[in-house]
């Protein structure tokens, strides 16, 4: 077989790569947003003579000799980022370089993934020897799980045999991500004079249900994932200060493992609290892959180590084995001044080609 990979040397890939994701840091892109960018990234592509097909602001190509026959791997990230925080000193959307870092909003979360695994794509893009094909995807709505993301076109990209996902993992293998679920609930109580000992008050009754969640444990551990974790995390109750509240409304985050499903979560739950509880949705599973697949085997051949990862990306709505790998660091992600080392993006496409090469022979 000849050497995998003709269409630019790596130093080339490696300089485009860190010209775009300047670009891409210059040019708001909040989730819904995100139609600056995709005309970007599908102008990347006009320019390289690639064609491309684009469904709102997700857009994605498929390697010259795309053979239906082979298996395809999907190598997917997102070009949505999160608002600025207050805490920024520097501009978000100025790309600034200092000291070997790429300041700028998505930079790190997860404009390096984004621009690594497209310089990986362009670098088989026209080989005709391939073990498999390759889709690159650019998406939109990550970080809102938005429905008009990956999950929207994953009907247009046909059969998905496996994915990489670009997330800030430090190159390393995250080989099963916790789910989400999102609880809605509310506490009923009767309205009184606050005066008088009269009604019942909501806000009591959800301070039992509350304490439940802080303090619960679910019994099944799992292997990669550890723990399911529940937070309430937002509160609402009461018109006035005189009236004792007939309601009370809370919000609880839970980090799903592959040890439960939604639904046993949300029937232990239900016997447990005396709240009414309703699931924002279900979309959102933990998933996994086999530790002897053959890319989790020739990451760890490779150095790279494995984890089970705590965050939700957009491998929670994909119906494939998918392994979370990317440049740069999730402790960096949604803080002021993000930013990424450039030699970690170089750093980023040698290791996903060194991976790959291993499965490609």
């Amino acid at each position: 077989m000849q050497e995998q990979g003709s269409f630019k040397n790596s130093s080339s890939l490696s300089d485009d790569a860190i010209s775009l994701l300047k670009k891409l840091i210059a040019i708001p892109s909040f989730s819904k947003e995100e139609d600056h960018t995709a005309d970007l990234i599908s102008r990347y592509f006009l320019s390289e003579e690639i064609p491309l097909q684009r469904r709102l602001n997700n857009v994605w190509v498929k390697n010259k000799f795309f053979d239906s026959s082979k298996p395809t791997i999907l190598l997917n990230s997102h070009h949505d980022t999160v608002k600025p925080n207050a805490g920024y000193t520097n501009d978000p959307f100025t790309p600034i370089v200092n000291d070997g870092k790429i300041f700028g909003l998505g930079s790190n979360d997860a404009g390096a993934s984004l621009v690594s695994l497209l310089a990986t794509f362009l670098h088989y893009y026209d080989d005709k020897n391939l073990s498999y094909n390759f889709i690159y995807a650019a998406t939109a709505e990550e970080e809102i799980s938005g429905i008009n993301g990956i999950e929207s076109i994953l009907n247009e990209l046909g059969k998905i045999d496996f994915a990489i996902v670009g997330e800030p993992t430090q190159m390393n293998l995250a080989i099963a991500e916790k789910g989400l679920l999102v609880l809605d609930c509310v506490s009923k109580g009767r309205s009184g004079h606050a005066a008088r000992d009269e009604g019942e008050n909501a806000i009591y009754n959800a301070l039992k249900d509350i304490e439940w969640f802080r303090s619960f444990q679910f019994p099944k551990i799992s292997e990669t994932l550890g723990n399911v974790k529940m937070n309430v995390t937002m509160i609402n109750s009461g018109m006035q200060h005189n009236m004792i509240p007939d309601e009370c409304k809370f919000t609880v985050d839970i980090r799903v493992t592959d040890a439960y499903t939604h639904e046993e979560i949300i029937s232990i739950i239900k016997q447990n609290v005396s709240c009414e509880v309703t699931p924002r949705s279900m979309r959102l599973k933990p998933s996994s892959i086999d530790v002897k697949h053959p890319f989790v085997v020739a990451g760890i051949s490779s150095g790279r180590s494995i984890f089970g990862s705590p965050t939700t990306s957009d491998q929670a709505l994909m119906p494939f084995a998918s392994v979370k790998i990317g440049p740069g660091d999730s402790a960096r992600s949604h803080t002021a001044d993000e930013f990424i080392f450039i030699n970690e993006v170089e750093e980023g496409i040698k290791i996903y080609i060194q991976i790959l090469n291993q499965i490609l022979k």
